[in-house]
């Protein structure tokens, strides 16, 4: 049976478990409530992104390389997203300009804040000291320091909290609630989603005859922003989602088909290392995905040696599992013109080590 049967309208993840109701967006840039459906944003979403987000960032590049398609092999033509060549070395800013240009003043006056593990905090920092808007970021502890230097180099007020990722988000939410700052969720967020839907609106314009995408999700603003392009514009490309085995919580919710919280996010790829699956996306995700897999942590880390051999571009963990997938995936796409998106390139110096010396 195709995961998109008996999907449920909308879902939010309380204290006491997940459950169908309205989810409440008074935190959100419109300070309106917002009932959430299967499908957040639609294409003229992704359009209006667009338009807010081009007076700071270009299209990035897609790009092929022969010996990236002999390394994958089956006659799979790659096509690869440059999206490690934005401002922040990532998708994420495409997301923090979407969402942070919809601000009213008295929003912009306040301020923002947000949990990451890195990307979405620097896009965030980078786009509130274009826009003149101040950002607090949380972090969980131990996050990786280099990632941190550079939200606090950006003008971000950093505030450690949490073990990982999920309790973070607890933290953020004090925060909402004691200093009145404006959440800017990293996925549960409608212009964030549209900032993202840009990445897919590039890809097809660029390449109109692309067969399929494969996309690594952490929270799912990648993917359900190429579901709500190619629902509209090209309904035969095919969407694929890859997680990292060690934080399968989105993978085990769409085989069960209701969301489940993983105990653990446990991966070197950190910017997809979430434990439960985001509310805004889930229903997309399931309704929407042609499939979905998850690799190894030494998948992903071979799948960073290739694209480093092969493109000669530097990718963090998040950025390679999208390949690392279409390898898992290849006599499926047998033939098919796929795209990648490397997603971020900011990976810290001890992690890319072990990669290069094969200890992932």
């Amino acid at each position: 049976m195709h995961p998109s049967r008996n999907v449920g309208r909308s879902f939010i993840l309380s204290r006491r478990g997940w459950k169908r109701r309205q989810y409440n967006e008074k935190h959100e840039p419109t300070g309106q409530q917002t009932t959430v459906s299967i499908w957040p944003i639609d294409l003229s979403d992704v359009k209006a992104a667009r338009e807010r987000i081009q007076p700071f960032l270009r299209p990035t590049a897609l790009r092929s390389y022969p010996t990236l398609d002999a390394a994958v092999g089956s006659n799979v033509h790659v096509l690869v997203k440059h999206e490690n060549h934005n401002p922040t070395n990532a998708f994420k800013v495409r997301n923090a300009f979407s969402a942070l240009t919809m601000l009213g003043d008295e929003e912009r006056g306040r301020g923002v804040v947000a949990g990451t593990r890195g990307n979405h905090g620097q896009g965030l920092a980078f786009a509130g000291q274009a826009l003149g808007i101040s950002v607090t970021i949380c972090v969980p502890h131990g996050n990786v320091e280099d990632k941190n230097e550079a939200m606090r180099g950006l003008g971000a007020e950093l505030i450690e909290v949490g073990d990982d990722y999920d309790d973070t988000l607890v933290a953020v939410d004090r925060i909402v609630a004691e200093r009145g700052l404006t959440l800017v969720h990293s996925t549960n967020n409608k212009y964030v989603l549209a900032g993202a839907g840009t990445i897919a609106l590039e890809i097809v314009e660029a390449e109109p005859e692309i067969d399929a995408l494969v996309i690594a999700i952490g929270g799912g603003s990648q993917s359900v922003g190429a579901l709500a392009v190619v629902r509209e514009l090209r309904p035969e490309v095919r969407v694929y989602g890859v997680q990292a085995e060690g934080a399968s919580g989105l993978y085990e919710s769409w085989r069960a088909g209701h969301p489940i919280t993983s105990p653990s996010a446990t991966t070197f790829a950190d910017g997809i290392a979430t434990r439960s699956p985001a509310e805004m996306t889930f229903g997309a995700l399931r309704a929407g995905l042609a499939g979905f897999v998850t690799v190894t942590d030494s998948e992903i880390a071979e799948a960073l040696r290739t694209l480093l051999s092969t493109t000669h571009n530097l990718v963090e963990g998040a950025g390679a599992a999208g390949l690392a997938g279409v390898f898992k995936l290849r006599d499926e796409l047998a033939g098919k013109k796929v795209g990648v998106i490397l997603s971020g390139g900011n990976i810290d110096r001890a992690t890319l080590k072990r990669v290069l010396d094969g200890d992932i």
